[in-house]
């Protein structure tokens, strides 16, 4: 079964991804902002795919993704922004780090299970 990492400070998001991705055939872990999915990385969780936040607390999604590039261990690990956020810079930025989609929230439950098989693959 593919894991997948869901990384936002809303339990109702985490909730609503998990909705999506459970009955497609996905097992889904949780962390509630970037400080807490680069421990659970570090520390040998093993997913296919991290779907990120922008905004959290702690350590919002950009820099979560920068710090991950950055440790030899987990850099290479594909991931796929889920946010409110639209603005140019901030997918330019997340593009430069190695984010391989953008997809803004509200989301279609069948256009996240699509883009996270393709994405996982």
């Amino acid at each position: 079964m593919t894991k997948v990492l869901i990384v936002d400070d809303s339990i109702t998001v985490r909730q609503q991804v998990i909705a999506a991705l459970k009955p497609a055939g996905f097992d889904v872990a949780e962390a509630a902002d970037g400080e807490d999915a680069l421990t659970q990385l570090l520390a040998g969780l093993a997913v296919r795919l991290v779907i990120c936040d922008v905004n959290m607390p702690k350590l919002n999604g950009l820099d979560m993704l920068e710090r991950l590039r950055s440790e030899a261990s987990i850099a290479s690990t594909p991931v796929m922004m889920l946010t409110t956020e639209g603005q140019p810079e901030y997918i330019a930025r997340a593009k430069a780090l190695g984010a391989k989609a953008w997809m803004v929230k509200p989301f279609k439950p069948e256009l996240l299970v699509s883009a996270v098989k393709k994405l996982s693959a």
